[in-house]
């Protein structure tokens, strides 16, 4: 295994090659909103890495299809909060607090560290995969401390990633909440078909409306009649009714299966897939939304807890605590089947 690490000065407008084999070839580049950006080739894709910004995987593109939601941003633009820049494939939303806040709530959506900006970054490989890491330190005066190393793999010759990140809790002596969601913002699939290992019954519609959701009267209907037939949208057959969003919550996970499968066919020959360790992730949302600015559905967004903020993960107890020094590590593995 090689180790190359990443300089901010290997970065400007200008592509540039930092490394190319018979396997791979990574391209460092600027943004014209100054994001550092690496674009990490195999021979049947790329994907497009921000690994100062939180490591938020902006793009990935398999077999010439971008698997990312259609958005508003034609580029990544800074900003504190994943909102000021939601276009992209994927993110780590959390980690002290994750979701939608309620008001009884002080957290930005989706949490403080979507945004952050890494401390370091370098790449390992070798003939088989290549890796790109990012690292962040958490601190704050009375506050918490923890190191958080996200990280994304390819493979050779491969329509496969694998998202991990490892969080450690750096207190001494204090406990530190934890709630993450490996957000995976999904290209809207056309009459895509959504299938799981696990049952129907497993699945549940969110009543509760967040502050970004404005309701009109025809989407009311529509919830209020998916809310009285228990109805799981499995078929995106009904595209003129997922604006404002619908999103579907699971039970636990861990009570149907140890490794939770995710699938959902774009056409007749291809299908995008999620998979994780219930263990890891006992839970995951359905989240669809159709507009002329925003296409997604994220078919799976596994998570340590539901996104409906932190005190309600701490009332429901799915808020997961680190012991001092404690280390948890996540992984998914996602991409087309």
């Amino acid at each position: 295994m090689y180790t190359y690490f990443l300089n901010k000065e290997d970065f400007s407008s200008t592509q540039k090659a930092v490394l190319e084999n018979e396997h791979f070839k990574v391209e460092t580049f600027k943004y014209p909103s100054g994001i550092e950006a690496l674009k990490v080739s195999n021979s049947k894709g790329h994907m497009t890495i921000l690994p100062y910004y939180g490591q938020i995987i902006w793009d990935v593109v398999f077999n010439g299809q971008s698997l990312t939601m259609e958005n508003m941003f034609n580029e990544p633009k800074k900003g504190t909060e994943i909102t000021d820049t939601y276009g992209c494939f994927a993110f780590h939303s959390g980690l002290l607090a994750n979701g939608c806040p309620a008001p009884e709530d002080s957290h930005p959506l989706h949490g403080e560290f979507p945004c952050s900006d890494m401390d370091r970054s370098y790449l390992t490989f070798d003939e088989q995969s290549i890796t790109i890491h990012s690292e962040f330190e958490y601190v704050k005066g009375f506050g918490h401390h923890y190191l958080a190393k996200p990280s994304v793999t390819l493979a050779a010759d491969e329509t496969t990633i694998e998202i991990s990140l490892e969080v450690q809790n750096l207190s001494k002596y204090q406990k530190m909440p934890l709630q993450y969601m490996c957000h995976m913002n999904y290209a809207y699939a056309e009459n895509g078909v959504m299938t799981e290992n696990i049952p129907n019954d497993a699945f549940y519609l969110r009543t509760s409306i967040p502050d970004h959701v404005k309701p009109n009267e025809d989407w009311k209907a529509y919830m209020a009649k998916l809310e009285e037939t228990k109805e799981i949208i499995s078929t995106l057959d009904h595209p003129e009714m997922y604006d404002p969003e619908i999103c579907f919550f699971t039970k636990n996970l861990g009570e149907y299966t140890e490794r939770a499968e995710f699938e959902m066919a774009y056409n007749e020959e291809s299908k995008f897939f999620i998979h994780f360790d219930t263990t890891d992730f006992p839970y995951a949302t359905r989240w669809l939304l159709n507009n002329p600015d925003q296409k997604v559905s994220a078919f799976a967004l596994p998570g340590t807890s539901l996104p409906e903020g932190y005190s309600a993960a701490e009332k429901a107890g799915s808020l997961v605590h680190l012991e001092p020094n404690e280390r948890r590590v996540f992984t998914v593995r996602t991409g087309v089947k």
